[in-house]
């Protein structure tokens, strides 16, 4: 799995077509999130957090272009120290997203929030990876990753999905003209086949279980103590010899 490719796909009619609906997504999500550091992980050909007001916002990846370059499975970033992190095209995309997600989970903060853009291998574009002539390079190379696998992975590590969404309904067509013909299939796919978009924005917030702490129960300690007070004391009597 490799990203090589991706700067010259993204000025593809396709690559402009699913980054619009991603970043118009993702213009409105993050809009209302607020904090004090948020990250980009990838990408940097694209300001995913352009609508964020998060004071400081950082790019992070391999390649040129961000502003700190590093591994995704060890991110150099304190624990629980971020606020918002986007994954854009990350996991499907680069070996071990076990343990980037789990990178992740490290260095958000608890109630962080975590949005992921991935391709749906159950959509006309996954099912066009399997038929021939077998398409090469980006984006037909990645390992797609489904919104239920997903889900699995983010509850073992404590996340709680909040929301999502789907959509880049139209076949993978290398033109403008055809993808506009297949225009009409974004309100059609809302409405009939939602599950069935060529990408998906999925919304992850950290959950931390807090400890149960075990109160003693006062009152009932209260109420016996004030009845042992009351309690008689039997009288000595003195026995005269």
């Amino acid at each position: 799995m490799s990203i090589q490719g991706l700067e010259k796909w993204l000025q593809t009619p396709q690559g402009c077509y699913v980054l619009d609906w991603e970043q118009a997504r993702l213009d409105e999500a993050l809009a209302d999130v607020f904090g004090f550091n948020a990250l980009q992980l990838g990408m940097p050909e694209r300001d995913f957090l352009r609508s964020n007001r998060i004071p400081m916002r950082m790019t992070l990846g391999d390649t040129a272009g961000t502003d700190l370059r590093c591994d995704f499975t060890q991110l150099p970033i304190a624990a629980q120290s971020i606020d918002l992190v986007v994954l854009p095209h990350v996991l499907e995309f680069y070996p071990d997203p076990h343990q980037i997600l789990r990178e992740v989970e490290r260095i958000l903060i608890p109630e962080g929030q975590l949005f992921i853009l991935g391709f749906n291998p159950y959509s006309l574009w996954g099912l066009r990876r399997h038929l021939p002539p077998a398409p090469q390079g980006f984006p037909w190379n990645g390992r797609y990753l489904s919104v239920l696998r997903l889900k699995d992975w983010l509850t073992l590590l404590n996340f709680e999905l909040d929301r999502g969404a789907f959509g880049a309904y139209a076949p993978p067509c290398k033109t403008a003209k055809w993808l506009k013909r297949w225009h009409f299939m974004e309100l059609a796919g809302d409405r009939w086949w939602g599950f069935a978009g060529s990408i998906y924005m999925i919304r992850a917030i950290k959950r931390v279980h807090g400890m149960r702490l075990i109160i003693p129960n006062w009152r009932n300690q209260q109420v016996q103590v004030k009845a042992k007070a009351l309690t008689p004391i039997a009288r000595k009597e003195n026995n005269n010899v």
